[in-house]
This record gives C-alpha cells, sequence and structure tokens, in this order.
C-alpha cells in the first residue's frame, strides 16, 4: 500500500514522466548522432564527418521528392485551411442539433484508421479515372488535413466574444466587413496554428502518399522508406535528421508568430 502511494506520488509522478521521455528522445537523439558517423556503418563509430549532410544535399532525387513535398504540403495546406475555416464559421453559426453531426463527419478523417483512407482514396481515383500523381496526392492530402486545421480555428472561434459581432451589426457594418476587420484578425491565431499542424501532417504523411501516388510523385517519406528497405544508413540518419531540424524550427516560429499574432489582436482596438 505505501510502495502504491510512493508511486502514484509526486515524486512517483516525475519518475514515470521521466522514464517516458527518456524513451521517446533517446532514439531520437541517437539518429541525430550516428548521421555524424563517418562509418558507412552505422553501429560502428569511427569519427565525426559532415559528409553524409553533403551527399544528401548533392542528391538529386532527395531534392526533387523534397520539392514534391513542399508542394502538396503547401497546396494542401492553404485548401484544408480555407476549407476548415468556412466550416468552423458555419458550424458556429449553425444550430445545436446539426452541429455535433457536422463535427463528428469532420472528425472522421482522425478516427478511421490511415490504411482505411488510403484504400479508400485509391479506389475512389481509380474508379474516376484520374492519373496518379501529384494532383491525387494533393486531393487526399487536402481532405486528411481538413480535421488539424478546424480543430484549432474552432477552438479559437469558441472563445470569441460575440458582443463584438453583435456591436458591428449594430454600427450596420457588412457581413463580409464584419468578418474582415473582427472576425478574421482574432481567428488569425488559430488559422496560423491549424495551417501549421496541417502542413507537418501533410509533409510526414507516408501511409496515404504511399497508395495514391504515381511515377514522379515521390515524397520525402516514400522515398525515405525505399532508401531504409535496404538498411539504415548514414544517409538516412542524416536525412531524418534534416526533417527533424526543419520540424522543430516550423514549431517555434509558429509558436512564436501565434503568440505574436494573439497579443496584437488583444490589444488591437474594436472598430
Amino acid at each position: 500500500m505505501n510502495r502504491e502511494r510512493n508511486l502514484l506520488s509526486g515524486r512517483g509522478n516525475a519518475f514515470i514522466a521521466l522514464l517516458a521521455l527518456v524513451f521517446l528522445y533517446i532514439p531520437i537523439v541517437t539518429l541525430v548522432a550516428l548521421s555524424f558517423n563517418e562509418n558507412e556503418l552505422t553501429t560502428i563509430w569511427s569519427g565525426f564527418s559532415w559528409k553524409w549532410y553533403a551527399t544528401v544535399i548533392d542528391n538529386g532525387d532527395i531534392l526533387r521528392a523534397t520539392k514534391n513535398s513542399l508542394i502538396v504540403a503547401a497546396i494542401a495546406t492553404v485548401l484544408a485551411t480555407a476549407a476548415a475555416t468556412a466550416a468552423a464559421l458555419g458550424v458556429a453559426r449553425s444550430s445545436s442539433t446539426h452541429r455535433g453531426a457536422v463535427e463528428g463527419l469532420l472528425s472522421l478523417p482522425l478516427l478511421v484508421p490511415e490504411i482505411v483512407s488510403a484504400v479508400a482514396l485509391l479506389v475512389l481515383f481509380v474508379l474516376s479515372g484520374m492519373r496518379l500523381g501529384l494532383l491525387s496526392v494533393t486531393l487526399a492530402h487536402t481532405v486528411f488535413c481538413i480535421p488539424f486545421a478546424y480543430y484549432p480555428i474552432r477552438s479559437r472561434l469558441a472563445g470569441l466574444d460575440p458582443a463584438l459581432i453583435e456591436a458591428a451589426a449594430d454600427l450596420y457594418a457588412p457581413p463580409w466587413q464584419r468578418f474582415v476587420r473582427i472576425e478574421l484578425p482574432l481567428l488569425s491565431p488559430g488559422i496560423f496554428a491549424g495551417a501549421l499542424l496541417s502542413f507537418i501532417s501533410s509533409l510526414g504523411d507516408f501511409v496515404i502518399t504511399y497508395f495514391v501516388s504515381g511515377p514522379g510523385a515521390t515524397t520525402l517519406p516514400v522515398y525515405i522508406f525505399g532508401m531504409i528497405r535496404t538498411g539504415v544508413t548514414p544517409e538516412v540518419n542524416a536525412l531524418s535528421a534534416i526533417f527533424l531540424l526543419a520540424s522543430v524550427a516550423l514549431i517555434t516560429i509558429a509558436f512564436l508568430v501565434t503568440k505574436r499574432v494573439a497579443d496584437a489582436a488583444r490589444t488591437r482596438p474594436t472598430p
């Protein structure tokens, strides 16, 4: 009984949290460290070297895959964020009976296993006669990313003071002006956060992309999967480390920009 009480105490919880963090981050730290290994054999350390990063940068196939990933992620993010913003505004202004059904449908891509969504989208594209390529990948990622963009926007919208919109309506501001001058600036932190989640989710997606991509539409996660089928090499570690650094940079920038935009929107005078 005393042992159980100690385990559930503050000190015991801190120890469990520390073990969880070690379990999560030790493999990542090891991967980054081995990306600087001069030896071609990943498990044998023979010295520090940057040559694998130079190899990655000089690899034309990797650059093409990275370009495809960025194009797909950028377009899918814009489309998904626009659709999620419209959906959040529509749900907020709809009746409570329809709100639950719509939000349930929007959350389905998060609940349904990715393999099911991938097979379903593949069947849809094949039956519609669409050629598999960057277009099919972009459309699939747009559908997949809408929930990631929707929930931050919906959460931000739920925290807005409706008195601001009502005051603008009392002053005879048309709906478009109320949206552009009041709702959009106040929603911008949620929109930015949703866009960032969509971009990162699209950039790192493998399962759906693997099923719906065609020749010439290989993205970076699919290319990395092809590389590790013959074994993990320092080149793969270097590419993964660059991918990790880019994700951390995006999250840091998003945090700083979101905080700045939220502070500016909070202090902005109401028209």
